[in-house]
């Protein structure tokens, strides 16, 4: 693994220990997902976004320039970050550091899991995951940090 590829893992594995909520409901989905919305907007971003919580799809919304390849893609992201309890981006890195490919090592079929950024756990101090938000539209590293920053936002507001 090269010291970028470390340093973009032990990255992505800080923001997932450090983005936690205290609670996380409906509310919190539509405040979320409406925040991310105007951000994307302003940005003129062609993606969608989506919140969950458990498996049910609370918040989903596309912006001008997404397809329905991007709802497929966030869907196969969801899946992965659900499964593994972190963030899709970070699976993927953690299969590559170990020189793994996940399509192959993973044993889960490709056209329903992606381990490709953009896709983060909603986690609860004292719970654990609950739910996912995320996005699709954007090069996989960019996907990932539209959602930490957005996420960062929205725990500060809160």
């Amino acid at each position: 693994m090269t010291d970028d590829a470390a340093q973009t893992l032990a990255r992505v594995t800080a923001e997932e220990r450090d983005i936690v909520f205290e609670r996380f409901g409906l509310e919190d989905a539509w405040l979320l997902g409406t925040q991310m919305r105007r951000a994307a907007q302003g940005e003129e971003l062609p993606i969608v976004i989506g919140v969950t919580l458990g498996e049910a799809r609370v918040f989903h919304t596309a912006l001008p320039g997404s397809s329905a390849d991007n709802d497929g893609w966030l869907d196969r992201k969801t899946r992965v970050a659900r499964r593994y309890a972190r963030s899709s981006f970070g699976v993927g890195l953690s299969f590559r550091a170990t020189g793994k490919d996940f399509d192959t090592a993973a044993r889960l079929d490709p056209r329903e899991y992606a381990a490709h950024g953009g896709v983060f756990p909603i986690t609860i101090a004292s719970v654990g995951v609950v739910g996912t938000v995320g996005v699709s539209g954007l090069p996989q590293a960019d996907d990932h940090a539209f959602v930490v920053a957005q996420l960062r936002q929205y725990l500060r507001t809160t």
